[in-house]
């Protein structure tokens, strides 16, 4: 093996990743008092944040009556009742604070007429618990994640947070009691090695979208905090709940917000139609994602698809008040005149369902705090070790996320993050020795990676996995095409010990990056195809044509995979907590979902 000199470095606290999530944890743990450091791939306002358009919910009751319990039910309904309650009601009592606090930090949210937060509807978002329509999501006009993230990044340089601009996350460092006590990283500038120690590591590195052919996610999403946490025997949870957007732009996968819906945007077959009345009576176009999506998938599959092969569905806007698109929905005119060559005013704009949001991911709790099934005990902490935002899996999405949910889930766990860190480290305290092996694992297979000469390209694995999960872990699914699915992943999985890297350089080397991003996504495509094809009913965006029914007697339960380098994958079990943290609510048994 190649001899590395690795630099070193002590901090109190390391975030990877430069989202929403992670930017939120790292000017929270900053003004907290902790040094803190905060590595990415790509420059922070450049993160996939940057792309969230529609929203950010909370009961702020601008726009008419609200209250954070019709929020916390209609999160346990999107869920499909597999949200962890505790969680959930945490997160929707903490947002209405946690809007406040961006608006004070700077976020330009769109105004009333009387100066308040401007609120749009979203999906599945109901007042008196389902029996109307919430205008509860706070909106930027359409680019309210480029807001949020400009914003918290500002006050993450005011508070004095260092950032490792351009930094590659490799491995985290465990010890042999197994706590995390730090990242070892790759400077893609100048091709150096750097271990990176903390008391805390919070991995904010978001979801593997690229597992899919097809993907409202930036090339970078790669799921590169799951691929290290896979590497250090750690488990997944609920990865076979995969969120298909019902508008990405058709042949682009470009997303088209929600909101768009939200602002009164009909989806309409080729009948010219407006299907969801169909199949969601009450909420029609904003019944919850993966009920619009499968309500469209339907639509195709009985022929009243639209285009010449009737394989996508037309976006109305036609008739809505050109100056509210210019006002409200500015960006998506501009989308979908560069994507799809429409002009919104005149013409519908062609769209699909596109994988968007990985409901699944590290598991943790409230506070932010990775857990694991160990000794008997589901929720045992993991000592040094932090998830949040879509890398995470807390889980307040359960089986299916309601929009404008996301940015929420983001600065709320963000913040818990940095509120727990503050009571539990002690800023300035020392760093115990680590063994001279404790980076012997990750540098191996760093450098097996670095010098692999095999006869199969990266680019050439990684089409085969994306292939393969569009084919046979979509919208719909059957235990047949799911296991020829895992049987295509496995094997398309041992590929990569023939992967082949053609140039060996360390800076600025996109094949060798595009090679441990693969590694890192093929190890979720697996654990997600193998959760799906063992969860035997139908819940959420896990849809199974074999058995259409939720199984709350057999199903109502998290799952958690884990699997190793060689591919070998188990599986076990963690209950939902069907609980919550105060009096002021109540838990929501399962019901029949209907919208």
């Amino acid at each position: 093996m190649t001899a590395y000199k690795i630099q070193e470095h002590k901090y109190d606290m390391i975030v990877v990743g430069a989202g929403g999530a992670g930017l939120r944890a790292t000017f929270g743990l900053a003004q907290k008092g902790l040094k803190t450091a905060c590595l990415t791939k790509v420059f922070p306002t450049r993160s996939h944040t940057v792309a969230a358009q529609g929203g950010i919910s909370a009961a702020l009751g601008n726009m008419g009556e609200d209250d954070w319990r019709f929020h916390f039910y209609d999160t346990i309904k999107g869920s499909d009742w597999l949200g962890d309650q505790d969680a959930i009601e945490y997160m929707c009592r903490e947002a209405i604070p946690a809007i406040i606090e961006l608006e004070h930090q700077g976020v330009p949210f769109s105004r009333t007429e009387d100066g308040r937060i401007y609120q749009r509807p979203f999906g599945g978002m109901t007042t008196h618990y389902g029996k109307g329509i919430a205008q509860r999501t706070c909106a930027a006009a359409d680019r309210t994640g480029h807001a949020i993230l400009h914003t918290l990044y500002q006050q993450s340089l005011a508070h004095k947070a260092q950032f490792f601009i351009e930094y590659f996350a490799l491995d985290l460092i465990m010890d042999e009691e197994g706590a995390c006590k730090g990242v070892l990283a790759l400077d893609m500038a100048e091709g150096t090695l750097h271990l990176f120690r903390a008391h805390g590591v919070v991995l904010a590195t978001g979801g593997y979208g690229r597992a899919y052919f097809s993907a409202t996610s930036a090339h970078t999403c790669t799921g590169d905090g799951g691929g290290m946490a896979l590497r250090a025997g750690l488990g997944m949870q609920d990865m076979e709940f995969v969120q298909f957007h019902p508008t990405g732009i058709y042949g682009a996968g470009c997303l088209i917000t929600e909101g768009v819906r939200g602002e009164g945007g009909i989806l309409r077959n080729s009948n010219g139609e407006r299907f969801m009345e169909r199949y969601a009576p009450n909420a029609k176009d904003l019944a919850s994602r993966d009920v619009v999506s499968r309500s469209m998938t339907i639509e195709i599959r009985e022929g009243r698809g639209v285009g010449p092969h009737k394989d996508h569905i037309n976006l109305d806007l036609t008739h809505l008040d050109p100056k509210d698109i210019h006002e409200k929905l500015p960006g998506i005119a501009e989308s979908a005149k560069i994507f799809a060559g429409v002009d919104v005013e005149k013409e519908p704009i062609p769209v699909i369902p596109t994988v968007h949001y990985n409901m699944g991911g590290i598991p943790t709790n409230y506070h932010g705090e990775v857990v694991q099934l160990r000794d008997g005990n589901p929720d045992a902490v993991v000592q040094g070790l932090y998830a949040i935002g879509e890398a995470a899996c807390v889980s307040v999405h359960g089986a299916n996320r309601l929009g404008s949910n996301s940015l929420l889930d983001l600065v709320v766990f963000g913040r818990a993050v940095a509120n727990r860190c503050a009571e539990t480290i002690q800023s300035g305290a020392p760093h115990k020795d680590l063994k001279s092996s404790a980076c012997d694992q990750s540098l191996a297979n760093f450098d097996r990676l670095r010098n692999a000469k095999g006869s199969m390209p990266t680019a050439e694995i990684r089409n085969n996995m994306q292939r393969a999960m569009q084919a046979d872990a979509a919208v719909f699914r059957t235990g047949e095409t799911l296991a020829e699915g895992v049987a295509k992943v496995r094997e398309i999985h041992a590929s990569f010990a023939d992967v082949r890297v053609s140039d060996r350089s360390l800076v600025w080397n996109s094949d060798l990056i595009e090679t441990l991003e693969l590694q890192n996504l093929l190890g979720q495509a697996l654990t997600t195809i193998v959760s799906a094809e063992n969860r035997t009913e139908s819940r959420g965006a896990h849809a199974r044509e074999d058995f259409p029914e939720r199984d709350d007697a057999n199903w109502h339960k998290h799952t958690v995979c884990w699997a190793d380098d060689a591919g070998n994958t188990r599986i076990d079990y963690r209950p939902v907590h069907m609980y919550t943290l105060s009096d002021d609510v109540e838990v929501v048994p399962p019901k029949p979902r209907v919208y």
